[in-house]
């Protein structure tokens, strides 16, 4: 047997998130049926990320296990064959045995975009929060994240319904920045929580609007008072670009590519 690791994106307008589950199609589940359809039974394939219902990825990475001979560098171009247009595998590699897509990765980053113009954008409308209420106030927003670096309790930004049995997360980096006409917020971390990005950017913009301060930002979280945290941002903004290993498998290739390949309608770092 063969471990394959794959590189992919996909939008997640149409899917229910990224694992397999009785109520909807997903990503993992349409990624399986392929690999079946290729080997002739079923294949198990393990993401490094359980991104939610409408949340999109332009690094994420799984794998799976093969007998069959096809060189493991050749598994993108074959899976791009049979997959849908909404999913592309970017690149493939043989990893060691033992090596987990999720397990062995050390860091996930996700990307919250806000595009701020008054008027709509048809061609980013999948892609970003149309917020136009008002000027947000990107340095606050920046401040108030400061606080969160480091190994943190973060159950006010968890939903419920996860199996997770603690909200301890080690958050390694955090900025919210303006590149007009998009305010984007960038999060990097070992792991995320159920809901956590989409609680946390809806928050932040409360700052940003001057609804709420830094410090009361800061309270809120490090009180654990889920009770305050009222609205969650709308799935569409938000974006897996990366996710981290101690030893890269795809030799330089990964999500944060995309947006020196495309400039700032799609997501990346």
């Amino acid at each position: 047997m063969t471990r394959v690791a794959l590189l992919l994106q996909y939008r997640g307008t149409h899917y229910k998130g990224w694992q397999t589950q009785p109520n909807g199609l997903t990503v993992q589940e349409v990624l399986e049926r392929c690999l079946q359809e290729v080997h002739g039974h079923p294949v198990a394939v393990h993401g490094a990320g359980r991104t939610d219902t409408g949340v999109h990825a332009s690094g994420q990475v799984a794998h799976f296990d093969t007998a069959l001979a096809i060189p493991p560098e050749r598994w993108a171009r074959v899976l791009n064959g049979v997959l849908p247009k909404d999913i592309a595998i970017r690149t493939s590699a043989a990893v060691p045995e033992g090596w987990h897509a999720r397990f062995t990765a050390i860091a996930r980053s996700y990307r919250y975009t806000i595009y701020s113009e008054a008027t709509p954008n048809l061609f980013l409308r999948d892609f970003s929060w149309h917020y136009y209420y008002g000027v947000l106030d990107v340095e606050q927003m920046n401040a108030a994240l400061q606080p969160l670096l480091g190994e943190q309790d973060l159950a006010a930004l968890r939903r419920s319904g996860s199996p997770r049995p603690h909200s301890q997360v080690n958050v390694m980096a955090a900025r919210c920045w303006r590149q007009p006409p998009f305010v984007w917020v960038d999060v990097q971390a070992s792991g995320f929580l159920y809901g956590m990005m989409r609680l946390l950017v809806g928050l932040l913009v409360e700052v940003g609007t001057g609804r709420r301060s830094v410090a009361d930002f800061t309270r809120i979280w490090q009180g654990r008072r889920r009770e305050e945290v009222r609205y969650a941002a709308p799935p569409q903004g938000l974006c897996l670009v990366r996710v981290d290993y101690p030893d890269n498998p795809f030799a330089g290739a990964d999500g944060t590519e995309v947006i020196a390949e495309l400039g700032t309608l799609v997501h990346g770092l």
